[in-house]
């Protein structure tokens, strides 16, 4: 357990076990800055084999970077064996012992699981909330001094959808482990785009698949997509900078657009173009709920109110961390490009059946 140094007990046992905490929090810390000034840094990374996660794996690897990423399903996420430096464990992560166990011996864990929809009632809660809060526990249980955590832009107690206010809960529980001492940072990026994603691939998917027109939900929500990359570098610049110890970030990109803008850019780009049907409110919430009923969720109420909240930024957090925002213009032609009908409906099976 963290020591807890803004206690008034003065009894001789408690005074003896503050200066121990101390002790070992000072080692902690000395085996830390040893480790960064070698750059040879142990990461644990929780939840990293989704697209983020591996773009972030990436990154990490190519600058010398020790990873240990925790799966539950080891055997469907071998090609991240690919990269260098990289371990692929197994790790019921919802389970304290099996954590605790996981996270000995680390200099820097990350904590960025997430789900965009549940299978089973208050597994928003479960991942995005009680799983930090576990993390926090283990990391304090093993003097991990580094605590890094993706968290959702919007994400507030009194947010209308169960994913947001989920996200803030996890955001408080990152708050309560720095606290107890732990070096903590969070990150909250907007909608997260770039090769391999669930954004703009499964628009272009649809807008092949789709012959005529394609009908848009909440078309007015405004979102500044931030390259996956640009997160990446990000991140892994914060680690060992000192500054950024305590610190919350807003990642964006460099345009705020509507979805309904968004998805003209992809249907030209893609080379599909097609009549996008701008839907009302009442329309929107119809669509959402007939699509969430379907094998795959493509859309769902919760999707449709966590757009109710704008996905934007008042600042340029990217360039603080030391990172140039790339806009969709310059990314997305470049893993996007024309796809046939046939070949986008091919990736849209994919995506229902593994959804």
């Amino acid at each position: 357990m963290c020591a807890n140094f803004g206690s008034h007990d003065t009894t001789g046992t408690c005074a003896l076990d503050r200066v121990f905490a101390a002790l070992q929090n000072r080692v902690s810390l000395l085996r830390w800055a040893r480790n960064i000034l070698m750059s040879k840094i142990s990461i644990v990374i929780i939840g990293g084999t989704g697209f983020v996660g591996t773009q972030i794996a990436a990154e990490l690897t190519s600058r010398g970077h020790r990873l240990n990423l925790l799966t539950r399903r080891r055997e469907r996420k071998r090609q991240v064996l690919m990269l260098p430096t990289l371990t692929l464990n197994d790790a019921d992560v919802h389970d304290s012992r099996a954590l605790n166990e996981a996270l000995a011996g680390a200099d820097v864990v990350i904590s960025m699981a997430g789900i965009l929809h549940e299978t089973h009632r208050g597994d928003f809660d479960k991942v995005h909330a009680d799983l930090p809060g576990k993390i926090v526990d283990a990391c304090c249980e093993n003097k991990v001094p580094r605590l890094l955590h993706i968290g959702a832009l919007g994400a507030q107690n009194n947010a209308p959808s169960a994913y947001l206010r989920s996200k803030a809960k996890g955001e408080a529980a990152i708050e309560a482990g720095a606290k107890r001492g732990l070096n903590t940072t969070v990150f909250r990026p907007s909608v997260v785009f770039g090769p391999r994603d669930d954004f703009i691939n499964r628009f272009a998917e649809l807008l092949a698949m789709i012959p005529i027109a394609l009908p848009l939900a909440c078309p007015g929500a405004r979102l500044a997509p931030v390259f996956v990359g640009d997160v990446a570098n990000a991140i892994a610049n914060s680690i060992k900078d000192k500054r950024t110890f305590g610190q919350t970030y807003n990642l964006c990109g460099p345009e705020q657009m509507s979805l309904l803008e968004i998805v003209r850019l992809i249907a030209r780009i893609s080379g599909n173009q097609r009549t996008i049907v701008p839907l009302n409110n009442i329309l929107s919430m119809l669509q959402a709920q007939v699509l969430q009923r379907l094998t795959g969720k493509l859309f769902t109420m919760d999707n449709y109110r966590s757009l109710q909240v704008d996905s934007v930024c008042d600042r340029d957090d990217l360039a603080t961390l030391g990172v140039q925002a790339h806009g969709l213009e310059a990314i997305v032609p470049t893993y996007l490009g024309s796809h046939s009908r046939q070949e986008n409906l091919g990736r849209f099976r994919a995506h229902a059946s593994r959804d």
